[in-house]
């Protein structure tokens, strides 16, 4: 028996007017349609008049589900992948089904659509030629200076997604971590609220503090200045960095990254700054 197709289809990221016809006709065709919340998603499939067996596909099931997915590809059958909104398998389900059905040799198909993070540098105004995707940060504090220490150095703009109610202490870790840089905040992307806030980190974060955070959120982080931090000493970056609060490994990695000197270099200047309080 010949293998379905496994279709990866984009959905809107808000304004139901960006599905694409291809989208809709591959819904329309599908024999099952793989959701991430078949309750959200009924009601976009309701709008186009779809109506389609479906299935609940997401981050606590997707290894039993995923098996019964394989199951009616390895029979023949089409399935449709989407997430609640957006391009599925950037920042949610689908990397292990899409990995294990290409394995077996079953087609998967990209419906391009939506996607939050493209949107969003598309409109920045931020340098688009080359730019990392880091997904959502850590929700706890600690891990989350971590994460982005771990970004600091990386070239090009930084393109982070975020819960609203965490934008502003993630806005904080930003400031601590990576400097005053120029950050594009954008929200409600294709809703009737769109907002972009541009500006250094510490403006953009007493702009939203007068606001009201509404939806999800995504954050550009402009590509820091190296000609500028390479004129800065070790052991000033170090004690600023220890200053807003990062351990002696946080700050030593976020040091090193930031100045192209070794790890063990800027650990010794930390702990040394450390011990001398």
């Amino acid at each position: 028996m010949k293998n379905g197709t496994l279709y990866i289809v984009a959905t809107p990221i808000g304004n139901l007017e960006d599905m694409t016809y291809r989208a809709v006709r591959i819904l329309s065709e599908a024999d099952l349609i793989a959701a991430e919340d078949t309750r959200h998603s009924l009601k976009l499939l309701s709008h186009f008049g779809i109506s389609k067996p479906m299935t609940s596909y997401f981050d606590h099931n997707q290894q039993v589900k995923g098996t019964r997915i394989l199951e009616a590809l390895r029979q023949g059958k089409t399935v449709a992948l989407i997430s609640d909104a957006g391009t599925p398998c950037v920042s949610d389900p689908g990397y292990n089904l899409v990995r294990d059905a290409a394995a077996e040799g079953i087609p998967v198909v990209p419906i391009p659509g939506a996607c939050a993070a493209v949107a969003a540098i598309s409109a920045a105004g931020l340098p688009s030629d080359s730019f990392s995707f880091a997904g959502f940060p850590p929700a706890r504090h600690g891990k989350r200076q971590a994460f982005l220490a771990d970004l600091a150095a990386l070239p090009g703009t930084l393109v982070l997604y975020e819960a609203p109610h965490r934008l502003e202490a993630t806005l904080a870790d930003i400031h601590a971590v990576m400097g005053d840089r120029q950050i594009v905040v954008a929200r409600e992307l294709s809703k009737i609220y769109e907002e972009f806030i541009r500006g250094n980190v510490s403006s953009v974060i007493a702009e939203i503090a007068r606001g009201k955070a509404r939806g999800e959120v995504v954050i550009l982080i402009a590509p820091g200045d190296t000609a500028i931090r390479e004129t800065i000493p070790l052991t000033e970056v170090v004690s600023g960095l220890l200053r807003q609060g990062l351990t002696v490994k946080d700050a030593a990695r976020a040091a090193a990254e930031s100045t192209g000197c070794s790890r063990s270099e800027a650990y010794e200047a930390a702990l040394a700054i450390h011990k001398a309080g």
